[in-house]
C-alpha cells in the first residue's frame, strides 16, 4: 500500500513544473509576442516610408536628368553643370535609400519570422501548461485512490485548521480576560 502511495507520489513531484510557474512563463511569453508584432508594425511602417522616399528620389533624379537635357539641347552649360551635380546627388542619396530598403526588407523577413517561431512556442507552451495541469491532477488522483490525501481538499483538513483557530483565538481571549482582571484588581 505505501508502495503505491510513494510511487503515486513521485509521479505528482515529476508530473512537471508547478502550473502557476507555467502560467507566469505563458504570460511572459505572451508579452513577448505582442512586443514583437508591434515591432513587426514598426518595421512594416518603417519599410513603407522608405519606399515613398525612394520614389521621391527616383522622380527628382529623373527631373534633374530631364533638366540637364533639355539644357543641353539649348546648349546652356552653366545649366548642363548644375544639373548634372544635382542629378549625381540624387543618384547617390537613391542608392542609399534602396540599401536602406533592401536591409529594412531583410529586417521585416527576420521580424516576421522570429515572431512566427514564438508564436509557435507560445502554442506549445500553453498546450504543454494543459498537459501538465492534467497529469498533475491525475497524480494527486492517484495518491488518493492509494490513500493518501491532497492538502487543501480533504474536508477534516479544514475542519482541524478551523478548531485550530478557534482554540488561538479562545486562548488569546483568556489572556486578554486574565490581564483585564489583573488591572481591576490593582485599582
Amino acid at each position: 500500500m505505501f508502495e503505491r502511495l510513494r510511487d503515486a507520489l513521485r509521479a505528482a513531484l515529476d508530473a512537471a513544473t508547478p502550473p502557476a510557474d507555467l502560467r507566469q512563463l505563458a504570460g511572459q511569453m505572451r508579452e513577448a509576442v505582442v512586443d514583437a508584432k508591434v515591432a513587426v508594425r514598426e518595421v512594416r511602417e518603417a519599410l513603407k516610408r522608405t519606399e515613398i522616399e525612394v520614389a521621391g528620389e527616383r522622380q527628382k533624379l529623373a527631373d534633374a536628368e530631364r533638366r540637364g537635357r533639355l539644357a543641353g539641347e539649348i546648349q546652356d552649360a552653366e545649366t548642363v553643370e548644375v544639373a548634372n551635380r544635382f542629378a549625381g546627388k540624387h543618384r547617390d542619396r537613391l542608392a542609399m535609400l534602396e540599401k536602406k530598403l533592401a536591409a529594412q526588407q531583410e529586417e521585416l523577413a527576420l521580424a516576421e519570422k522570429e515572431l512566427h517561431d514564438m508564436q509557435s512556442q507560445l502554442s506549445v507552451a500553453d498546450q504543454s501548461r494543459v498537459g501538465s495541469e492534467r497529469s498533475t491532477e491525475e497524480a494527486w488522483r492517484e495518491i488518493q485512490r492509494a490513500g493518501g490525501t491532497r492538502p487543501g481538499v480533504d474536508p477534516e483538513d479544514d475542519l482541524l485548521k478551523s478548531q485550530m483557530e478557534r482554540a488561538q483565538r479562545e486562548a488569546a481571549a483568556d489572556r486578554q480576560l486574565d490581564e483585564l482582571k489583573k488591572k481591576l484588581r490593582k485599582d
